[in-house]
C-alpha cells in the first residue's frame, strides 16, 4: 500500500486523480499542511525535491519524489485501476493521452476565463468559442465509445475513467449546460456513474452539473454583494475605478448584470406539477409497500391505482451482454436511481437483476404520473433512460398484473429463464 504526502491547493482536478486512485487502493496519503500555492512551491526546499515547482507533487514515505497528477495516480493505484492485461494497460494509456490532448485543452480554454484564471479578452473569447466545438468533437468520440460500454476500458473503473472524468470535471460543473450536453447521453451516464461512486465522492464531494453556463469573465461563485464589499475594503481602488474609461465601466456593469441574473435564476419546477394531480396517492402506496407483505401491498396497489392519470412501463436494459459482475450491474441501477432523485415525488419502480456473474439481465416495472415517457419531461432525467428499451403496458390487462406481481414481489425469471437474483426499489 503506497503512502506519502501530496502537495496541492484545494479543488485541484489534477490532484483529484491521485486522491481518487488512493481511495480505491486504500493508500495512506496525507495532504501537505500549510501549503500556499505561489509561495511554498517557490521555496528552495520544494524546488530541490520538485524542480518544475508545479503541483500536484508527491513525496513518498521513503523519500522519493513524483510530479504530474497522472504519474502520481498511477503510483498510488491498485492493480484493478492499472488494467488486467497488457492490452488493457495500453488502452488506459491511450485514454489518458486522450484526456490530456483532446479533452483538457478545450475544457481549459472554455472554463478558465469563466473562473477568472485567464483574463477575459478578445483573444480568450475567440479561443473559448473555438473550444466549444473542439470539446464537442472530443465528447462525440467518447459518446460513441461508451454506447455499449459502462467504463472506458474493461468492465471496471480504471485510471482511464479517473483521468478523463477529472479533466472534464470543471466543464461539467460550470459550462456544459443541459442543452450542450443533451447529445452526449452515454458520456453523461458514465460521468454521473463515476462521480457518484464512494471513492469519487470522498474526494470531490457532491458534484452538481451546470444548469446554466457561467459567463466568461465572471468568476464562478462571485456575486454583486461580494464585489461591493471588496470595494469598501479597497477605497483607493474604488476611487481609481471612477476614472475608468466609459467602455471599461460598461464591461463591469455587464459582469454585474450577469452575476445578478445567475443569482436570480429561478429553480427548475417539477415537471410532474404541470400534469393533472389524479387520485392515486403515491406516498401512501410507498408506505404500504414498505410496511406490508406483497400479499397485501400489491392488491392495495390495484385498488387505489389511477389508470387515467398514471401509467405503467416496462424498462429493459439494452446492453445485457456487456454486464459482468452482479455487484457492478447493481451499481448501474443504483446510479440511475440517484440521478433520478427528483422523480421520486410522482414515481415508483422495482428494477430486478436476473442471472449471475457474466450471464445476467436488468429489467423493471416503472409507474409514474402521466401517460407519456416521463424522462423526456426534464433534461436532468435523460442521462440513463436511452440505455433502456421502454414499453408502455396496458394497466388494465391481466398480463400487466402478472408482471407487476412478479417485479413487486421479486420472484420468477426473465424472458430467457434466468432466475431472480436481487432487486432495487425506487421510491
Amino acid at each position: 500500500m503506497a503512502a506519502g504526502t501530496l502537495y496541492t491547493y484545494p479543488d485541484n482536478f489534477r490532484a483529484a486523480k491521485a486522491l481518487i486512485a488512493a481511495q480505491y487502493a486504500k493508500g495512506n496519503v496525507k495532504l501537505a499542511p500549510n501549503f500556499v500555492f505561489g509561495e511554498t512551491n517557490k521555496t528552495k526546499d520544494f524546488l530541490k525535491k520538485f524542480p518544475t515547482g508545479k503541483v500536484p507533487a508527491f513525496e513518498t514515505s521513503d523519500g522519493k519524489y513524483l510530479e504530474d497528477g497522472n504519474a502520481i495516480a498511477y503510483y498510488l493505484a491498485n492493480d484493478q485501476l492499472k488494467g488486467k492485461s497488457e492490452f488493457d494497460k495500453a488502452q488506459i494509456l491511450q485514454w489518458i493521452g486522450f484526456a490530456e490532448g483532446q479533452i483538457l485543452p478545450p475544457a481549459c480554454a472554455w472554463v478558465f476565463p469563466v473562473l477568472g484564471v485567464v483574463k477575459s479578452s478578445p483573444i480568450s473569447n475567440e479561443a473559448s468559442a473555438r473550444a466549444k466545438d473542439d470539446l464537442k468533437a472530443a465528447l462525440t468520440v467518447l459518446n460513441s465509445h461508451l454506447l455499449t460500454r459502462t467504463y472506458l476500458v474493461g468492465e471496471r473503473i480504471t485510471l482511464a475513467d479517473i483521468a478523463v472524468a477529472c479533466n472534464i470535471l470543471n466543464a461539467y460543473k460550470f459550462v456544459l449546460d443541459p442543452e450542450y450536453r443533451k447529445p452526449f447521453v452515454n458520456v453523461n451516464r458514465w460521468f454521473n456513474t463515476l462521480v457518484n461512486q464512494p471513492q469519487f465522492k470522498a474526494v470531490l464531494g457532491a458534484v452538481e452539473l451546470c444548469s446554466k453556463a457561467a459567463v466568461s469573465g465572471v468568476a464562478a461563485g462571485d456575486n454583486k454583494n461580494k464585489k461591493k464589499e471588496e470595494k469598501k475594503k479597497q477605497p483607493q481602488q474604488q476611487a481609481a475605478k471612477k476614472e475608468q474609461p466609459k467602455k471599461e465601466k460598461e464591461v463591469e456593469e455587464e459582469m454585474d448584470a450577469a452575476d445578478a441574473a445567475l443569482a436570480m435564476e429561478p429553480k427548475s419546477k417539477d415537471p410532474f406539477d404541470l400534469l393533472p394531480k389524479g387520485t392515486w396517492n403515491v406516498d401512501d402506496f410507498k408506505r404500504c409497500y414498505s410496511n406490508e407483505d406483497e400479499t397485501k401491498s400489491i392488491p392495495y396497489f390495484w385498488e387505489k391505482f389511477d389508470h387515467d392519470n398514471y401509467s405503467i412501463w416496462f424498462g429493459e436494459y439494452k446492453y445485457n451482454e456487456e454486464l459482468a459482475k452482479v455487484f457492478m450491474s447493481c451499481n448501474l441501477i443504483t446510479g440511475m436511481f440517484q440521478r433520478l432523485d427528483k422523480m421520486r415525488k410522482a414515481c415508483f419502480a422495482s428494477v430486478c437483476l436476473f442471472g449471475e456473474d457474466n450471464n445476467s439481465t436488468i429489467s423493471g416495472i416503472w409507474v409514474w404520473k402521466g401517460q407519456d415517457l416521463a424522462f423526456t419531461l426534464s433534461p436532468d432525467w435523460q442521462i440513463d433512460y436511452e440505455t433502456y428499451d421502454w414499453k408502455k403496458l396496458d394497466s388494465k390487462s391481466e398480463e400487466t398484473k402478472k408482471l407487476v406481481a412478479q417485479y413487486f414481489s421479486w420472484t420468477g425469471t426473465d424472458k430467457q429463464g434466468r432466475k431472480f437474483n436481487q432487486g432495487k426499489i425506487f421510491k
